[in-house]
């Protein structure tokens, strides 16, 4: 179905959309419909529309469709995405900025170095937008987000605002948890004082770093899984010989282990019968159980 608009006189000012393919909304470029999607014209909006939704429609949150794979039978109820839309970015006072949701983590990464403040040069290395990194304390180059955070801004499902300190919630290893049924809407980081030049300079070398090692040019949704305390996922997948292991059109990457592309005409279903046969297969021969580190939502295809 074509775009469709809320009326203005609904007071809504944002783009709904019915049975809208999340393919078009991945960087894995799979998934099947979202029942409902829509795009807030800004923080007011996507609280307007969240205090309308009846309190037990299911709600899921989309940044750039990165770290997500989204079943072939897709979404129920309604996909909000935020990528684009919640993309203020401004330095305060001292040595912090505010970032919205919405603003792609490498955007982040040249902001603050063009503000001359260190220490958020590893997000250039992170896909996906700021909120993303946030809700999964995305980290890359020895750095992880909530290093940075000073203060959270959430939304919950009936369209309130907080403000909240990282000591809410409980932060670890690609994983943050606390106050569920809240949305992150902006946070506060603090940085560091540092040369503008120089940390311009180590944003492109850890760009070549990683288009160097990773498959940046092909669709691909970032790591699969969580490195293994004390050992690297991508090595122990190498060292199982399963680069190159294909499941229809999903393949272990070639150039990263830890990556799974799709070339082309990959279901979904492809790349999460891949996941598991490549974690069956490290834990049959190391004895490590490989944890996912892309989330995977949605409906199976009805038989």
């Amino acid at each position: 179905m074509s775009a469709m608009h809320a009326m203005d006189s609904h007071g809504l000012r944002g783009e709904l959309r019915m049975h809208e393919p999340m393919s078009r909304h991945t960087t894995w470029r799979v998934g099947g419909p979202a029942e409902r999607y829509y795009r807030p014209a800004d923080v007011e909006d996507l609280g307007e529309f969240l205090s309308r939704l009846d309190a037990d429609e299911p709600l899921t949150f989309v940044g750039l469709g990165s770290n997500l794979l989204v079943r072939d039978g897709g979404i129920r109820g309604t996909v909000v995405v935020t990528a684009g839309l919640l993309k203020g970015m401004q330095r305060l006072d001292d040595n912090r900025v505010r970032v919205e949701a919405g603003v792609p983590s490498p955007q982040v990464a040249r902001f603050c170095a063009a503000e001359g403040l260190a220490g958020a040069e590893f997000l250039t290395g992170i896909p996906g937008t700021f909120g993303g990194a946030l809700a999964m304390n995305a980290g890359c180059f020895g750095s992880e987000t909530w290093e940075l955070v000073e203060e959270l801004e959430s939304m919950d499902r009936r369209g309130g605002l907080h403000r909240r300190a990282p000591s809410d919630y409980t932060v670890g290893y690609r994983s943050v948890s606390g106050h569920e049924g809240e949305w992150f809407i902006a946070a506060t980081l603090r940085l560091a004082p540092g040369p503008s030049e120089a940390l311009k300079e180590r944003i492109r070398e850890l760009l070549d770093k990683r288009s160097g090692s990773q498959p940046t040019n092909q669709a691909n949704a970032g790591s699969v899984f969580r490195n293994p305390p004390g050992d690297h996922a991508a090595r122990l997948i190498d060292a199982a010989g399963l680069k190159g292991r294909c499941v229809g059109g999903a393949c272990v990457s070639d150039k990263h282990a830890n990556f799974i592309i799709n070339n082309g005409e990959a279901s979904a279903a492809d790349v999460e019968a891949l996941i598991a046969e490549v974690a069956t297969e490290v834990k049959s021969r190391f004895g490590i159980e490989l944890r996912r580190e892309v989330h995977i939502i949605g409906e199976e295809v009805s038989a």
